[in-house]
């Protein structure tokens, strides 16, 4: 996956700076790439907040001035809510910093430290971070993009779509309004309690919730598709239309209940695809996708 995502990011290199080639201008994404290669700068493993006696940890790469706001993405790693870690999926922000995006990519509590809903609380305490460290390294509040890949994608939904009232920002209470301003949602859970009982369970979500109390009621409160409602932030989602892990359904329903509250939305079906494992030209297309969703929402 890490070469899949290295080609991914060669290719929309050339697919941007082509027209330069023939002695153009450079198109925005172009400069923006040059300007991230040349001038980015790293933090890695910065503490955000501590959990169960231990570190939770995110990676800044910045790629300007620390005095310059910029578009900010904040990347939430996949793996079941029970595998993963942020350095596993690094090359998978690298489209969004060819975009001139800073980039945030964090850890979070997996299952086997702690079940439902940690993940969720760790991930909005990650959102916080960012909202007070905003000044120290450049990242636009009004322009923050929250992205992730299955599990990922799940939490990037929970952590754009959230409010203070749902409860789960007890950790981390914070006077700051934590807005986002697009989520990218790729083949993310959007009916949590369908994957614990029926033709749809899977093993990583009963193993995220285990022997929780009520873990049903848990599994609605956690569902994206409990808190769609009008003014989210505009939603992207793309899924493949024969995944076997996230039902394709998930994104269909998410698209429809986005549609019913009028929420700028777009769901990307990549025909037979899977859950990863599609194809370069799939990929890029997707990239590109959300490259031109982004834009016309004005965050790139």
């Amino acid at each position: 996956m890490r070469m899949l995502a290295m080609n991914l990011v060669i290719a929309l290199l050339f697919s941007v700076t082509g027209s330069a080639a023939g002695g153009q201008d450079l198109s925005p994404t172009a400069k923006w790439a040059t300007i991230a290669a040349y001038e980015y700068s790293e933090f890695p493993n910065i503490v955000y907040t501590k959990a169960n006696n231990i570190d939770l940890k995110l990676d800044v790469t910045i790629t300007g001035p620390k005095d310059q706001p910029r578009p900010t993405l904040l990347y939430i790693h996949g793996g079941g809510w029970r595998s993963g870690t942020k350095d596993d999926y690094r090359l998978w922000t690298l489209p969004m910093l060819t975009a001139g995006m800073n980039i945030v990519n964090i850890d979070y509590r997996l299952a086997s430290v702690s079940r439902a809903p940690a993940a969720v609380e760790d991930c909005r305490c990650a959102l916080r971070w960012v909202y007070q460290h905003a000044k120290d390294y450049g990242f636009d509040t009004s322009k923050i993009v929250v992205e992730g890949h299955s599990a990922g994608g799940h939490l990037a939904l929970m952590t754009g779509m959230l409010t203070p009232q749902a409860g789960f920002d007890n950790d981390c209470p914070s006077k700051e309004d934590l807005k986002v301003a697009a989520i990218v949602n790729y083949f993310g859970i959007t009916d949590v309690a369908d994957l614990l009982e029926g033709p749809n369970t899977k093993d990583y979500a009963l193993t995220w919730f285990g022997s929780v109390p009520d873990r049903m009621d848990l599994a609605k409160r956690l569902s994206p598709l409990a808190y769609v409602r009008p003014g989210l932030p505009p939603i992207i989602t793309l899924q493949g239309d024969k995944d076997n892990e996230v039902p394709y359904q998930d994104g269909v329903r998410l698209h429809e209940a986005l549609d019913k509250a009028r929420v700028p939305n777009q769901l990307v079906t990549i025909p037979g695809g899977g859950h990863l494992g599609w194809s370069c030209d799939e990929n890029l297309r997707g990239q590109q996708a959300v490259f031109q969703f982004l834009h016309e929402h004005g965050i790139l």
